[in-house]
């Protein structure tokens, strides 16, 4: 009668080094795919949206009132809103229907949608606003920073929902999206040239004064919003 083969177990088998333990673990670990991101819902985007864009306009509002500007088809509503007295709302809704073309080739119609309803409650609510909370008394270094603050941030919740201000920032989002490009730069060189051309139109001091804020703006994308970091689906 043959005795079945006797199976023979090291040490090593039974009672495992911890250190490769945990180094076998962490290369499982790294291996492992990581899960696939979960898309915003319909009322995740919606609820984004709104307090995106009353962020945005509480921002526009606050830097309008102290006669300064914003980065942007922003900052280029608000200039000539003061060379001609027209409504700051009305000019930005207008000067960004030509990028909806770029957004609807580029970005898909649910962004540029998005975008859309976006750039029109900020443009409305940041012209009602100064009716209902007036902020004249603010120091313009103070409406500045908070200002530009509350600006950026309203805009990096936009790109967190698949939305935008519209103008520069759609062509920012795309470039970001299919070259890498940080939004946050990209955002500041424009600025930096739409701050020279507003010395032509607003005092010097107001010049300076805007520049702190868009700085401001800029700083807030680019620490929060880089390529490889959340972007939002």
């Amino acid at each position: 009668m043959q005795h079945p083969p006797v199976i023979r177990v090291s040490a090593a088998h039974v009672n495992p080094d911890p250190h490769d333990a945990a180094e076998t673990a962490a290369a499982i670990a790294v291996a492992a795919p990581a899960p696939s991101p979960q898309r915003h819902t319909l009322v995740e985007d919606v609820q984004g949206l709104v307090l995106a864009s009353l962020v945005g306009a509480l921002g526009m509002s606050i830097l309008a009132t102290g006669g300064l500007l914003v980065g942007g088809i922003a900052g280029v509503s608000l200039l000539v809103h003061y060379a001609t007295g027209w409504h700051f709302g009305l000019l930005f809704v207008l000067i960004n229907l030509p990028f909806y073309w770029i957004a609807v080739r580029r970005m898909g119609w649910e962004f540029t949608l998005k975008t859309f309803l976006a750039v029109g409650v900020t443009g409305f609510v940041a012209d009602a606003i100064p009716r209902w909370a007036p902020f004249e008394s603010m120091h313009p270094a103070f409406s500045a920073i908070f200002g530009g603050a509350l600006v950026g941030m309203g805009i990096l919740s936009f790109i967190r929902h698949r939305a935008s201000l519209g103008g520069v920032g759609i062509v920012v989002v795309w470039l970001q999206r299919s070259r890498g490009w940080s939004a946050g730069k990209l955002q500041l060189g424009f600025d930096s040239v739409l701050m020279l051309v507003a010395l032509a139109i607003v005092p010097p001091a107001q010049v300076l004064y805007s520049a702190l804020g868009v700085l401001v703006l800029n700083l807030v994308l680019l620490f929060n919003h880089r390529p490889g970091r959340y972007m939002g689906v």
